[in-house]
């Protein structure tokens, strides 16, 4: 038997841990791997998905879900693209100036934090589960991006836009939006009524109520507030690749879903951090980018992450289970 305090210490930053044993045995399999560019090249990949995964780190606290993220990033890049086109044969509106790029910036937030919100109402007024209000915005959303696109990507964008997935220095732009989100976002959750609403609902709903907190309304904004991320990782999407097509994203949810359940969100509700969907996302992105150096195939990869999510969840149930 390990002793209490080695054992609660391991609970406590066993994520973390396993990170750290992640780094040590492919820094040691291959050497490219604690290169700069290498390091840059994980953090970087792992800003989309990790912006995603600390808007679904307050929907799963509040013991929600939302698959629609991947679709809504998916419409909000094409609508933030399809502003920020310089001229050209293919463009989606031939006659439109180029336009300030605050202006598909904030088309792209607002089509995310409306979808979001969208969801949150659903869920909070006709009291139908999380899961299928967001699977139908997920089917719904992924209609209107290939509506409006007409089926085809939408690409061409101006330098101000594809400035969001350039560098400053050798630091790419991403990354430092990423952890100027991962900021944000614990402040939101550890220092704001919004945050602590947000533990309270996913502890115990009726014991809210009676608390006084607006149910209704914080489950709005906790959707909605998810939907914003995906809106703002639909930017980062756009200015990386410099194109988005209607089927960007796909399987995105999942990925976020997984970095925020690795990093110990449960889902349960009531209990996650920051930090550990920030670490959940950096153990995917270390994982992917490890084995591919080490020649793994994609399928495989696949299986590896699935078995985490999996024992990420036993891990969890059995941590409730003795609570209880």
């Amino acid at each position: 038997m390990l002793p209490s305090n080695v054992k609660q210490f391991t609970q406590k930053y066993g994520i973390l841990l396993i990170l750290i044993g992640m780094c040590i045995v492919f820094a040691i399999l291959s050497p490219a791997f604690l290169s700069k560019s290498n390091v840059l090249n994980i953090l970087n990949q792992t800003a989309i998905w990790g912006i995603m995964a600390l808007g679904m780190t307050f929907v799963i606290i509040a013991k929600g879900i939302d698959l629609s993220v991947g679709s809504v990033l998916a419409f909000s890049g094409l609508v933030a693209a399809s502003l920020a086109q310089v001229p050209a044969q293919m463009k989606l509106y031939p006659n439109m100036p180029e336009l300030p790029v605050i202006i598909p910036i904030l088309a792209g937030l607002l089509i995310g934090a409306l979808c979001g919100a969208i969801n949150g109402a659903l869920i909070a007024f006709t009291k139908i589960p999380a899961f299928i209000a967001t699977l139908g915005m997920m089917t719904v959303v992924r209609g209107f991006a290939l509506i409006y696109s007409n089926a085809r990507p939408v690409s061409n964008l101006t330098p101000s836009m594809n400035a969001i997935g350039s560098k400053v220095g050798d630091i790419p732009i991403p990354i430092i939006i990423y952890l100027a989100v991962v900021g944000v976002s614990y402040i939101l959750l550890n220092k704001t009524r919004f945050g602590k609403n947000t533990y309270a609902i996913g502890g115990n709903i009726t014991a809210a109520e009676v608390s006084g907190v607006n149910v209704g309304k914080n489950i709005i904004l906790i959707y909605g507030f998810c939907g914003l991320l995906a809106g703002l990782a639909a930017l980062v999407f756009a200015g990386r690749v410099g194109s988005v097509h209607p089927g960007a994203a796909d399987g995105y949810e999942l990925t976020a879903i997984a970095a925020t359940t690795i990093g110990g969100t449960s889902h349960s509700g009531g209990i996650g951090t920051i930090g550990g969907a920030l670490i959940g996302a950096l153990v995917l992105s270390v994982m992917r980018n490890g084995m591919t150096l080490l020649g793994f195939s994609p399928y495989s990869q696949k299986i590896l992450e699935g078995l985490i999510i999996v024992g990420a969840v036993v891990i969890d149930m059995r941590k409730n289970a003795r609570k209880g």
